[in-house]
C-alpha cells in the first residue's frame, strides 16, 4: 500500500466531519504507543511546556537510577535507550528550548554517571555527539537563551 502525501491527506481531512476526525484520531491512537503519547502531547500538555519538560527530567532521572553499571556494556545501552527516548520525547514539542533544555539535563546526568564515563570512549564520543549538537541547536535561540545555554554548555565540558 502506498502512502499519501501530508498535503493529499491534509486536502482529504478537510471534507470529514467532526465525529469523522474524532473516530480517525481515536483508531490511530490504538495502532502505535508513539502515536498515543503524541495526542497526550497535543491535548495535555503542550499548553504547559515547563511541566511537559519537568515531567521528561523526572523520568530520566528514574532511567539514570536504573542502570546496571556493572559494566560500561550495560551502561551504554542503558544510555543510548535513554537517549532514544528522550529524542522521541523532543519531537512532540515544536520548541527548540526544550530540545536543548532536555539535551542539557542528559549531558549533565551523563557527565555525573558513576562510574565516569572518561574511561570508556564510546560514552565519551556519544557525549561530544550531543554536545556538538547542542551547541549547533543554540544558535538558532533568541540572543539572551543563547548567552543561558552558552553558560550552562561551557560548564559540561571536561
Amino acid at each position: 500500500m502506498k502512502a499519501a502525501t501530508v498535503s493529499e491527506i491534509k486536502k482529504e481531512l478537510k471534507f470529514r466531519s467532526t465525529e469523522q476526525l474524532m473516530e480517525l484520531c481515536l483508531r490511530l491512537a490504538r495502532f502505535k504507543k508513539e502515536n498515543k503519547e503524541l495526542l497526550t502531547y497535543l491535548l495535555f500538555e503542550s499548553d504547559d511546556e515547563e511541566a511537559f519538560i519537568r515531567s521528561i527530567k523526572s523520568e530520566m532521572d528514574e532511567q539514570f537510577e536504573t542502570i546496571n553499571t556493572n559494566s560500561y556494556f550495560y551502561i551504554k545501552k542503558s544510555v543510548r535507550k535513554i537517549l532514544r527516548n528522550v529524542k522521541k520525547y523532543i519531537r512532540y514539542s515544536p520548541l527548540k528550548e526544550t530540545e536543548v533544555e532536555l539535551l542539557l539535563y542528559f549531558c549533565n546526568k551523563l557527565k555525573d554517571l558513576n562510574p565516569s564515563i572518561k574511561r570508556n570512549v564510546t560514552l565519551l564520543n556519544l557525549y561530544n555527539r550531543q554536545l556538538d549538537f547542542i551547541s549547533k541547536k543554540i544558535t538558532a535561540l533568541h540572543e539572551d537563551l543563547q548567552y543561558d545555554y552558552n553558560k550552562e554548555l561551557e560548564d559540561l565540558a571536561f
